[in-house]
């Protein structure tokens, strides 16, 4: 989950690095550091803490040089300090090496290594492959990077130079991202992520699993763990700088939460057929006769995108008639799942680059499942290994906690329950009412961001709160459970997602009158019901938000708090009742004084299991 970055070029390396790293906070904010090769000797300047620690260090140790490396680290081994921040320095002083992922047998080798003289100066497991590389090296460092990763179990993503051969830079990639960025007149970059080299170039390559790439003289070259030469398509990024930048708002979050109207207009585009009543979804066209044979369906995924699964669930076995079952991607992979002739295996992930939603899509495919997927992340490995599936084109996702990507994932399953439902009992007129309700849902959500300073007023009251209970029915029973989410990631209070019936079945004994209720409750066919869990709170003192549509008067009564969203159909509810909790965990957060867009333990990909 930590963010890595090279050049290697003709001006100087120290700026891009420092500015890449910061693109990349998001990846993880622990420590960072960086390593610049000035007058062929390895010059390391690292701190704890956010990069700005890092900067105001490198003031007073400026370094000069066109070819380095930099990190921003998320934990994994070894607590966040100053001697466990990247890069790392081999025992000789000669190789300098950025990691992300993880070294599964490091434990071994580090053995191996303390006991032929190594003297070890941190806790991580990055360490052994700085050591392990020097080891190999006899002059050429590509060889040496080869030999050593032959050695290694687990997962990584490198960034490696080499005071001997000051020209070259080196990456290497597995089960990790990593990009190679080819600029103008002989300026190359490594990444961890696009948004690093954006300012710089458009013209990546997505490394694939054991590609090694040496950048040497102005040009590159990649082979595979077999030393034999591989070539990979160069790519154009479909966006542009100021898609990673805050544009006047306060946070990346806020931000992302008010462009939800532009992205599901950009998620729909193209993809919906008002004269059909059906959507076409190009990803799917190559399995789109498999489609009409499936008889089960896993989606599989984590956080956030789990939920929008869960909304999935609905959609697909209300349309479609098709069983579906939603899976955590970490338990999926390890219990080790039936999966029958005409099983369908959906994995989502915002990034396509999600550790454990990687593993269980490659442990459908093994089992024989087509695997499809759902995924922000243009050339990423998930979008790569899958049989197929659809991109949410949202645009980068930079604030930690996902906002965008949960409303364009809920989109993308609405439209696949509706390509389901066509091909199976769905009738044309039914199929074009929820074309139209689609494509109304952009002016929708616009109106319902509307609420944002209403619902920042509600926020001040609640603010102090130690925790909360969300409660929710059918379609808005996963959004109780994203709101919760939300709220837990970014302001600290302690939250959960309960479907509103369960409520009776032991939550109830938590409810006083400090604990704040929020009841998702739309008019719809369990209005009625979800009134009555709300008289139940009330009766026992507690404190409840509603969040509702128009003409709901017997809220009125027995509400502390109301917010009312427009009406929309039931299957579509969840994309405009999810944004008034986007915003009451945003104005939560903001109020408590925390850092919205990176808090605390978490990282924005999630490379590792």
């Amino acid at each position: 989950m930590c963010g890595i970055i090279g050049y290697n070029g003709k001006g100087e390396a120290l700026p891009v690095l420092v500015e890449g790293l910061k693109k990349m906070e998001y990846r993880g904010y622990d420590s960072s550091g960086v390593a610049v090769i000035d007058n062929n000797q390895i010059k390391v300047v690292r701190a704890s803490g956010k990069i700005k620690a890092l900067e105001d260090k490198l003031k007073n140790t400026p370094l000069k040089g066109s070819v380095g490396i930099a990190h921003t680290r998320w934990a994994t081994h070894g607590a966040p300090t100053e001697t466990n921040a990247h890069p790392h320095t081999s025992y000789d002083g000669k190789i300098s090496i950025v990691h992300n992922g993880i070294i599964e047998n490091y434990a071994s080798l580090k053995a191996k290594l303390i006991s032929e003289g190594i003297e070890f100066k941190s806790e991580t497991d990055t360490e052994v492959v700085a050591h392990l590389i020097a080891r190999y090296y006899n002059g050429d460092l590509k060889s040496a990077v080869l030999k050593a990763l032959k050695q290694i179990e687990g997962t990584f993503g490198l960034g490696v130079v080499c005071s001997d051969e000051p020209n070259v830079l080196i990456g290497a990639r597995r089960g990790s991202p990593l990009i190679l960025g080819i600029g103008n007149e002989g300026d190359f970059y490594l990444a961890s992520d696009v948004s690093a080299i954006i300012n710089h170039t458009q013209k990546v390559v997505y490394l694939d699993d054991n590609d090694v790439v040496q950048i040497k003289d102005g040009g590159y070259s990649i082979v595979n763990m077999s030393s034999h030469e591989v070539q990979r398509e160069v790519q154009d990024v479909e966006f542009d700088a100021d898609a990673v930048a805050k544009g006047g708002f306060p946070h990346f979050m806020l931000k992302e939460i008010f462009e939800q109207p532009e992205v599901l207009r950009n998620t729909m585009r193209g993809r919906l057929l008002t004269a059909e009543g059906n959507a076409k979804l190009a990803g799917l066209d190559t399995n789109i006769k498999e489609l009409r044979n499936i008889n089960r369906i896993i989606i599989t995924a984590c956080g956030t995108s789990y939920y929008a699964g869960m909304v999935g669930e609905y959609m697909i076995e209300d349309l479609a008639g098709v069983p579906v079952e939603v899976e955590y991607a970490s338990e999926f992979r390890y219990r080790n799942p039936i999966i029958k002739p005409g099983t369908l295996v959906i994995a989502i992930s915002q990034s396509g680059e999600t550790a454990d939603t990687l593993a269980a899509l490659r442990e459908a495919q093994q089992k024989g499942a087509t695997a499809l997927a759902i995924c922000n992340g243009v050339g990423s490995t998930i979008a790569r290994t899958s049989d197929g599936g659809v991109y949410l084109h949202a645009g980068p996702e930079i604030g930690v906690a996902s906002t965008k990507a949960f409303t364009s994932q809920v989109t993308v399953l609405a439209m696949i329950a509706l390509l389901l439902g066509r091909q199976r009992r769905l009738s044309f007129e039914t199929g074009a009412d929820i074309v139209k309700d689609l494509l109304e849902l952009p002016d929708l959500v616009t109106e319902t961001l509307k609420l944002s300073d209403s619902i920042a007023e509600i926020a001040k009251t609640l603010c102090k709160a130690n925790n909360f209970l969300y409660l929710g029915r059918h379609f808005c029973y996963p959004v109780a459970m994203e709101g919760a989410l939300k709220l837990k990631e970014i302001s600290y209070i302690h939250a959960e997602g309960y479907p509103a019936a369960e409520m009776k079945h032991g939550p109830i004994a938590l409810i006083d009158e400090n604990m704040p209720v929020v009841v998702i409750a739309p008019k719809d066919s369990l209005f009625d019901k979800i009134i009555s869990n709300i008289r139940e709170i009330k009766a026992r003192g507690g404190k409840v938000i509603a969040v509702t549509t128009e003409d709901c008067h017997p809220l009125d009564e027995i509400a502390d708090h109301i917010i009312t969203v427009p009406k929309t159909r039931p299957m579509l509810m969840p994309i405009l009742t999810c944004i008034p909790l986007q915003l009451l965990a945003y104005h939560i957060a903001v109020l408590r004084g925390n850092d919205v867009d990176q808090p605390r333990n978490l990282a924005k990909s999630v490379t590792v299991e």
